[in-house]
């Protein structure tokens, strides 16, 4: 049956195709949502098909098309639909509930198994994966990927396509003409749970573990999973922020959540598993050594541990590049301490020269310190050098 597509509506479906990120083949999901008048077209690519991705994918569509359609119609996927009720009816799922409710859009459903009832999306599918997917994109990573799939919409506008005189993004005007005005604030598009901190400062969300800082152990926390991050919160706060890990299991540590543990039981420093993997630059390891080596060997193992892990420490207050170049500082002047680098830090931050460089004050005098002759030692005896 030939359909009339009036503008300011749309329609919104995943797919999925091959991609090589960072050098290594892989499957990505890919968020489409196309304007049937016009024949627009968004794509955004995403590690998994995720109800985080599938409100993502509307917040990001509505920014590029510059409005929320009036209405979007979907099949029955999970990602939106919770139940579909004895008369028809469907019970959205908590976060497309959420994402409608804060965008105003109607949500239009299929029947269920049909999907040439929404038969444009799903043809808008198959196309983007053969004009998009095909050769099989390479970029470094998601954002390098999505950034190329973007340029490629803005580029399709300019199309003019059978059956039709004006451009892709002519007739794009008279969708956004009829389209409802983007929300004052983005939605937040995230899965929030609630969890609580083990004994190790962790959380779990998805079968991965995530660290916190060691202050909130046993405290209960609210997970927000984005698409490419995981943020914890006690309370109204945030407590910490890692990269989102898609694999089965695992953990994803912050070093510097468990500095202050370490501080106290420095002989579990070789061996701490938030440690291992930890890309310090080289300057760190001959610190540790040189603060080890100071020390009698009596009190080496632990002291000098306890100093390397105190100028570790530093990275909670400093940035790395301060922190670094400290520490090459006081390996260049002989300062081997945690006093000394943090004194070098602080000047760096504040722009002005370290006391422990006699370099920057040439109006004071030097001094030098001679070599003493065993014979100056023998004339002490009574005894003449020989």
């Amino acid at each position: 049956m030939p359909l009339a597509h009036p503008p300011g509506h749309a329609q919104a479906d995943f797919g999925e195709a091959w991609a090589v990120l960072g050098g290594m083949k892989r499957k990505v999901r890919y968020f489409v949502m196309d304007l049937p008048h016009s024949d627009a077209i968004f794509l955004k690519a995403y590690p998994a098909e995720t109800a985080e991705a599938f409100c993502d994918g509307h917040v990001e569509a509505f920014a590029f098309f510059g409005g929320v359609p009036l209405s979007i119609l979907y099949d029955n996927t999970s990602l939106a639909v919770a139940k579909i009720l004895g008369d028809g009816t469907r019970r959205r799922s908590r976060m497309f509930a959420s994402l409608q409710s804060h965008s105003l859009f109607e949500d239009r459903f299929g029947r269920p198994g049909k999907g040439n009832d929404k038969g444009k999306v799903e043809g808008m599918v198959g196309y983007a994966r053969r004009a998009f997917m095909v050769p099989m994109p390479r970029a470094q990573d998601f954002d390098e990927l999505n950034a190329m799939l973007l340029e490629r919409c803005r580029a399709r506008q300019a199309a003019v396509l059978r059956g039709s005189e004006a451009t892709i993004g002519e007739r794009l005007a008279h969708d956004r003409a009829a389209f409802l005005d983007l929300p004052a604030i983005p939605f937040d598009a995230c899965d929030h749970r609630p969890a609580r901190v083990s004994s190790q400062a962790l959380v779990r969300y998805r079968n991965v573990d995530y660290s916190v800082p060691i202050a909130y152990a046993h405290h209960d926390a609210v997970v927000k999973g984005y698409v490419d991050e995981v943020v914890v919160a006690v309370g109204s706060g945030e407590i910490a922020r890692h990269p989102r890990s898609y694999e089965s299991s695992g953990f994803v540590f912050d070093p510097l959540h468990y500095l202050p543990l370490l501080e106290r039981k420095v002989g579990a420093l070789d061996q701490a598993a938030p440690l291992h993997g930890w890309d310090l630059p080289p300057e760190f390891a001959t610190l540790r050594r040189l603060l080890e080596a100071r020390l009698s060997p009596r009190n080496r193992c632990a002291a000098g541990k306890r100093e390397f892990v105190q100028v570790l420490r530093l990275l909670e207050t400093f940035p790395m590049e301060a922190v670094h170049g400290a520490v090459r500082d006081a390996l260049r002047l002989g300062a081997i301490g945690y006093d000394a680098v943090k004194h070098l830090a602080l000047c760096r931050v504040e722009r002005r020269p370290p006391k422990l460089d006699l370099e920057v004050y040439p109006y004071l005098p030097r001094t030098e310190v001679g070599r003493t002759s065993p014979a100056s030692y023998m004339a002490l005896l009574g005894t003449p050098a020989s």
